[in-house]
């Protein structure tokens, strides 16, 4: 009798620890979700940053950062695409990955 109390307790338990680990998941999703304007701050933001380094110190570091927001942008496109993305949609998706940073600032 006792040992199904304890099966009980221990089903209860787990089933508590996982309604919280969704809770907070859901929670961490809603502060870190990104939208559109936001990824389009983040792309101006990063234009004009570009073209502080441009003037700072040339068109080499300027390329090496733009590269390094190109390559990550791909590199989203490709996990996208791959998750059965489709269409204009991946585009859009990878995109806010890309610059939805724009959303902190």
């Amino acid at each position: 009798m006792e040992h199904n109390t304890e099966q009980k307790n221990g089903e209860g338990s787990a089933s508590q620890y996982t309604r919280d680990m969704r809770e907070e998941r859901r929670t961490v999703r809603e502060a870190l979700r990104s939208d559109l304007p936001a990824a389009h701050m983040g792309l101006g933001v990063t234009v004009i940053a570009l073209v502080v380094v441009v003037s700072f110190s040339g068109p080499r570091w300027t390329v090496i950062v733009a590269g390094a927001f190109t390559a990550w942008f791909l590199l989203a496109l490709a996990v996208i695409h791959i998750g059965n993305g489709r269409g204009w949609d991946v585009v859009r998706r990878a995109y806010i990955a890309t610059f939805g940073w724009g959303n902190w600032i």
